[in-house]
């Protein structure tokens, strides 16, 4: 993988939406697995602070940049990311490709209700030949064998996990080895909720400027202010030292 960047000792993948779709379907091709993660202002500043989380998104094959933030940090301190590539845009590339191309996708996580719509929004928008599974990300840690085995037999290719950081980091890669049968693992957090229709996206200027953040404040002010003001403050607080080590 193409390792080419090395923020606060974080190995970023330097490639593209599609590059990172080639990848994808190259597994495919080869009967190889890849478990993709994605990190952002955000989970860089909950890295620090735990280990397991950090050194789950180290196990990754692909470390995506999600979030206009770690592009302009990378940028800042001397790299060339060459875009952002985020988790849902991605998660939406791949089910439509799995449309083109055959594959089968298992949606896990989030509550019944949300992934219920989430299903029923794809099986409309392009066939449920594209379903391999699903179920809600609400279980107890005795149920995550029988889950990992059910959706090891489903016949997936790709695996969505729709859980909360650090859980779902955590959750693949301690258990990537027994889906080695699907070809693509990855994390999406709360992009059920957006397919769903629960929670707006930024538009896209708004994303394009880094301020989607922003925009989730707004919807959700009691629940997210102290995550992004905090979070983004000690990001800022990284970047600036980080700065300061190179010089």
């Amino acid at each position: 993988m193409n390792k080419d960047v090395n923020i606060f000792n974080i190995p970023i993948d330097a490639i593209t939406m599609q590059e990172t779709l080639e990848k994808f379907e190259r597994s495919v091709l080869e009967k190889k697995q890849i478990h993709h993660t994605v990190v952002n202002a955000g989970k860089i500043v909950l890295m620090q602070e735990n280990e397991e989380l950090n050194n789950s998104v180290l196990e990754a094959d692909i470390i995506n940049a999600d979030g206009q933030a770690v592009v302009w940090a990378a940028n800042l301190l001397g790299y060339n990311l060459p875009e952002r590539v985020s988790g849902i845009d991605l998660m939406e590339q791949l089910v439509e490709l799995s449309f083109m191309k055959g594959y089968k996708c298992f949606f896990f996580g989030a509550t019944k209700e949300i992934v219920f719509k989430v299903i029923d929004h794809y099986e409309n928008k392009y066939s449920n030949d594209i379903i391999a599974g699903y179920r809600d990300g609400y279980f107890d840690k005795a149920d995550e064998k029988e889950i990992v085995s059910n959706i090891s037999n489903s016949g997936a290719n790709i695996l969505f996990v729709a859980i909360s950081s650090p859980k779902k980091e955590i959750f693949l890669n301690a258990y990537k080895k027994q889906l080695k049968s699907i070809n693509f693992i990855m994390g999406v957090g709360g992009s059920f909720d957006v397919i769903a229709g629960k929670v707006k996206r930024a538009p896209v200027w708004m994303q394009r400027i880094g301020l989607e953040w922003f925009f989730r404040v707004i919807q959700e002010p009691r629940r997210m202010w102290k995550r992004y003001l905090l979070g983004n403050s000690k990001f800022i607080w990284l970047v600036f030292k980080e700065y300061l080590n190179r010089k």
